[in-house]
């Protein structure tokens, strides 16, 4: 036999009825002003407290709790802004750039100067011949190439984040002196892949699959529609006075 049984077989109170009660009747205390000075309470320091010191001792630590959740709510809030402000910034340059050097130039240096990374890739897959080098972060390569360079990194929609083999580092981000350690990167997809579009790190731990990826898919989604035209233009040597996004009027 229980304790807890023992207690009802007497007729007396158990633990969770008394909790129960007071639980439905929050009130109870209000007319028992003896009573509530007479309970007292175990204290971290080792001394009895009352009731009602317990009860603003738990009050403060709640208040202490609730005001530092609501600090790192600003902060996440004031850091959400900058990132949001850094990408307008970036897509703006995007924009308005007239070609595909000129577009990779502002990735380029938005990336590295702006938001403080060490490299930036625009990854374009085209079989066709462009008439000069690409320069900055831009790269255009062979889709079969970049299949089996990245494998299973171009399957999905989302963003990528992580250490990454060396041999996908070192094709994502070629002749540099110091290595990539760290990479985020997302396809570029707006009616079937187009490219890839990856931010490194020299930091081996700065990227990992518990980051969050809003801006960064913010920026690709943009850059799935904005390249593809330019870079057909960019292929066929179309002047660059003519090197505009086409916008489907006719």
């Amino acid at each position: 036999m229980t304790e807890q049984t023992a207690r009802q077989k007497a007729g007396e109170l158990t633990d969770d009825q008394v909790a129960d009660y007071l639980r439905a009747n929050p009130d109870f205390f209000l007319e028992q002003d003896e009573l509530l000075r007479s309970l007292t309470l175990p204290h971290d320091s080792g001394r009895a407290i009352s009731l009602v010191e317990r009860q603003v001792h738990l009050f403060r630590e709640q208040r202490d709790t609730l005001r530092r959740e609501l600090v790192e709510l600003v902060s996440i809030a004031r850091h959400n802004d900058r990132l949001f402000e850094k990408s307008k910034r970036l897509l703006m340059q995007v924009i308005e750039a007239k070609t595909l050097n000129d577009m990779a130039a502002a990735i380029d240096d938005s990336i590295r100067g702006d938001f403080g990374l060490d490299a930036a890739t625009v990854l374009l897959f085209s079989d066709a011949e462009v008439p000069a080098q690409a320069e900055g972060a831009l790269h255009i390569v062979d889709r079969g190439q970049a299949q089996k360079r990245l494998g299973a990194l171009l399957e999905g929609d989302r963003a990528v984040c992580g250490q990454f083999r060396e041999s996908e580092r070192q094709f994502l981000f070629p002749d540099r002196d110091e290595p990539i350690a760290s990479v985020a990167l997302v396809p570029l997809r707006h009616e079937g892949l187009v490219g890839v579009f990856a931010v490194g790190s020299c930091e081996p731990g700065y990227f990992d699959q518990s980051m969050g990826s809003l801006f960064l898919s913010y920026i690709s989604d943009t850059l799935s529609r904005l390249l593809p035209p330019m870079l057909k233009r960019y292929a066929s040597g179309t002047p660059v006075s003519d090197l505009t996004v086409e916008t489907g009027q006719g």
